[in-house]
C-alpha cells in the first residue's frame, strides 16, 4: 500500500511539474533562426496557419481568452522562424477598417474572449482583452453586422477586480 501511495505522489509531483513546464512555453522566448518543428514542438499546434509568400508559412498563437497577446510567427520555406510579432496592439485594433470581413479578423486577432450581442447594434460584438501602449488593461469591442463585416471597434478600460465592491 505504501508504494501504492508513493507512485500515486510521484506521478502527480511529474504531472504538475509538466503542466508548469508548459506554462512557460512562450513565444517570447523564440529566437530568429528557430525551426518549425522546435516551436510546434515547445508551443503545440497553433490556433491558425496561413502560408506566405515566397513558400513561407504564418502560425498565429492566441492567450485569448485570459490572456492579452496574439503572435504572428513568421516562418521562411525552409521552416526557419523569421520573424515573431505580438500584433493584439491598440495601434492594429484600431486600425481595422469598417468593412473588413469578419473572418479575416479572426485570422489576424484569433478568436475572441468574448462573443456578445446588445439592444442598439444588430450583429454580434467581439471583444478581445489586451494591454495599449502604457500597459494599461483594455477591452476592444468590434462590431460585427449580421453580413460579417466589421463596423467600428470601441474601447473600454477593462475593470481592475481590485476596485470592485462587495454588496
Amino acid at each position: 500500500m505504501i508504494d501504492r501511495t508513493a507512485t500515486f505522489w510521484r506521478r502527480a509531483a511529474a504531472a504538475c511539474l509538466a503542466v508548469l513546464l508548459a506554462a512557460c512555453a512562450s513565444p517570447d522566448f523564440l529566437r530568429p533562426g528557430a525551426q518549425r518543428g522546435e516551436v510546434l514542438r515547445e508551443l503545440g499546434q497553433p490556433y491558425f496557419s496561413s502560408t506566405l509568400p515566397g513558400g513561407g508559412e504564418r502560425m498565429v498563437y492566441t492567450t485569448q481568452p485570459m490572456g492579452r497577446q496574439v503572435y504572428h510567427l513568421d516562418f521562411d520555406a525552409q521552416g526557419r522562424l523569421v520573424h515573431r510579432d505580438q500584433v493584439l496592439t491598440f495601434q492594429n485594433l484600431a486600425g481595422i477598417p469598417a468593412g473588413t470581413p469578419a473572418e479575416e479578423v479572426r485570422r489576424f486577432f484569433g478568436p475572441p474572449m468574448r462573443v456578445e450581442q446588445v439592444a442598439r447594434f444588430d450583429g454580434d460584438i467581439w471583444t478581445y482583452r489586451f494591454l495599449d501602449d502604457i500597459n494599461t488593461r483594455r477591452f476592444a469591442h468590434v462590431h460585427i453586422d449580421r453580413r460579417g463585416a466589421v463596423r467600428k471597434v470601441m474601447f473600454t478600460d477593462e475593470p481592475d477586480p481590485r476596485e470592485w465592491r462587495h454588496f
